[in-house]
């Protein structure tokens, strides 16, 4: 059996959160779990201070912010490299 892949979504409920949810959920594998994280809690804030996010949205793959979110948000070709959708 293949380990899931943990796949977390930090957004603030935004437009451009709404586009990235739709993003990773289109590009996702059957083996990637994906959960979304709202930062207006504040245990979720400060995970995802720990993680580097300094902005939303932002995507975490196995527990480490994926490249592409360390700047201006997520893009489909650095999520893909960072491993979302592979199995």
């Amino acid at each position: 059996m293949t380990a899931l892949r943990q796949i977390e979504i930090f957004s603030a409920g935004c437009p451009a959160c709404e586009e990235t949810i739709e993003l990773v959920n289109r590009v996702a594998c059957p083996s990637c779990e994906i959960s979304v994280s709202d930062m207006n809690v504040p245990e979720v804030a400060r995970r995802a201070r720990s993680l580097g996010v300094h902005s939303v949205p932002a995507v975490a793959i196995d527990g480490v912010l994926a490249g592409c979110c360390a700047g201006r948000g997520p893009e489909e070709s650095a999520l893909r490299a960072a491993g979302l959708g592979v199995s």
